[in-house]
């Protein structure tokens, strides 16, 4: 005898109970979409956002502009000479003190070109040139030394007759007359040639070194004979090239 809350099963093949107007049927009953031949929901829609695309299509393009303005700028440069170390006024020029440098053309520069190494290679620095400077036609001299009207004079000297500053090339000096060791100092004022420093020379073995410099051609002859006693000092003033 069958309890009065219990639901009577159906039969096998019959159509589930209605209550309240629904199917009883429990969630296993459901019937599957895809074995009645439903339709499956489509993907969602991506959504397209206007302000990325213009971004990427800026960057794209600032890109493309970047690239011809370095293609541009590097077809413009050309090779010119400059210094690799530097080269003090009056010194020679040899073919180690150059290298090519790649600028870019400007109007305001006037730089020598890289194939004109050939014309300055052996000549003078005109002035002081550091490292890295660009050579210009002003930058070297073809003046010879010693120029007209002066004489080009060797002065052999000891550590203590020179100052312990190295001496540049271009250097203006007064060479002054010292007495003997054992003299006393001369009375007067005493003499005194200006001269022009072209090179000073690496010290021999002795320790002398030698000074070549430049004086007015009615100068060299005295300026010599008092060199070759010895007797003589290198003075470099304040201020003086």
């Amino acid at each position: 005898m069958a309890s009065p809350t219990q639901t009577p099963r159906p039969a096998p093949g019959a159509p589930a109970p209605q209550v309240n107007g629904h199917s009883a049927a429990g969630p296993a009953d459901k019937p599957d979409p895809a074995a009645q031949g439903g339709a499956i929901s489509p993907p969602p829609k991506l959504r397209r956002r206007p302000t990325l695309i213009a971004l990427g299509v800026a960057l794209v393009a600032l890109g493309g502009a970047a690239a011809a303005w370095l293609t541009t700028a590097v077809g413009h440069t050309q090779g010119v000479l400059a210094v690799r170390a530097t080269i003090d006024r009056g010194s020679l020029i040899g073919p180690a003190d150059l290298v090519t440098a790649r600028i870019n053309t400007d109007p305001a520069l006037h730089p020598v070109p890289a194939d004109r190494r050939d014309q300055v290679v052996g000549k003078r620095a005109a002035l002081d040139l550091a490292a890295g400077t660009l050579i210009t036609p002003d930058s070297v001299t073809s003046a010879t030394v010693p120029a007209p009207g002066q004489s080009l004079v060797g002065i052999s000297l000891t550590p203590a007759q020179l100052p312990a500053q190295a001496l540049r090339p271009g250097a203006t000096v007064r060479i002054v007359q010292t007495p003997r060791a054992q003299d006393d100092p001369p009375p007067g004022a005493p003499t005194v040639t200006t001269a022009l420093v072209v090179q000073a020379h690496l010290p021999a073995d002795d320790g002398q070194v030698v000074i070549d410099v430049t004086v007015p051609a009615g100068d060299a002859a005295a300026l010599a004979a008092r060199a070759a006693t010895g007797r003589v000092a290198l003075v470099l003033d304040a201020g003086a090239r």
